[in-house]
């Protein structure tokens, strides 16, 4: 007879659905209490995945009503306000017959579900470009500017051509020759915007962790560039580095 801890550590490897309902077909009818408990965890699993699947379903509503378009891209950008490091843009096209479970606006993400969801969809998108604006970049033109650009590099850079784009909240004039849907709070309720959102954050963040070791006092690391209250107190008695935003800081220094 198995023991609780092997049963115990082949559902902690039991992933898919399919794998769970295999645990239980195979483990139902044992007697032992702590078994019991394990199959009910197993069933609660099975719960939550359902549950995943009809949210994944509603945040590809606008991947469904646009299909006729051809391939959807989905573009975001992180950044946009912090007083340092670049502003960064990601063009990700998923496949439509492949919706990819627990994609979400990356804000809502914890750390490591963010690089979990990045290999995935790294792996399994259609096409995925990246686009970014530098910190010269912005004060010279703009954060607004700036994050069009970074936009525009994106989509420029994909390897497949898009037949409409999906971007959160704003409309890229330098994009006009694609068909744009606008969509507010779109990270949060398109699938392709969430999948751009993570990959451009966690693209971002890797950046400010590489600046964090190169300008240790600012915390950049924690911060990601933001106006933390320790990021302000070392703004001000170090004042700014090469990757501050001079048009960003001036109450700060």
């Amino acid at each position: 007879m198995q023991s609780l801890s092997d049963i115990k550590g082949i559902l902690q490897t039991s992933q898919s659905e399919q794998e769970l309902k295999s645990f239980i077909d195979t483990y139902s009818l044992d007697e032992r209490a702590g078994v019991r408990k394990l199959v009910e965890s197993a069933l609660k699993k099975i719960d939550s995945i359902e549950k995943e699947k009809k949210r994944t379903y509603e945040m590809y509503w606008y991947e469904r009503e646009y299909q006729d378009c051809g391939l959807l891209c989905g573009i975001d950008e992180v950044g946009r306000g912090p007083l340092a490091g670049p502003v960064y843009a990601a063009a990700v096209i998923l496949k439509p017959d492949c919706p990819l479970l627990y994609l979400n606006d990356s804000k809502k993400l914890s750390e490591k579900k963010r690089e979990e969801l990045y290999d995935v969809i790294m792996e399994e998108a259609v096409s995925v470009s990246i686009g970014f604006s530098t910190c010269e970049r912005i004060d010279e033109i703009n954060i607004l500017n700036a994050t069009y650009e970074a936009m525009t590099k994106a989509v420029n850079g994909l390897s497949e051509k898009p037949g409409a784009l999906l971007i959160d909240a704003v409309h890229i004039p330098q994009l006009e020759m694609f068909k744009q849907v606008s969509i507010i709070k779109g990270d949060a309720k398109s699938a392709s915007i969430a999948a751009a959102s993570i990959i451009a954050k966690v693209t971002r963040d890797r950046v400010m962790k590489e600046m964090a070791i190169k300008y240790p006092e600012y915390g950049f690391d924690s911060n990601k560039g933001y106006g933390s209250e320790a990021h302000i107190a070392a703004l001000k008695k170090y004042g700014p580095c090469e990757i501050h935003r001079r048009s960003f800081i001036g109450n700060f220094v």
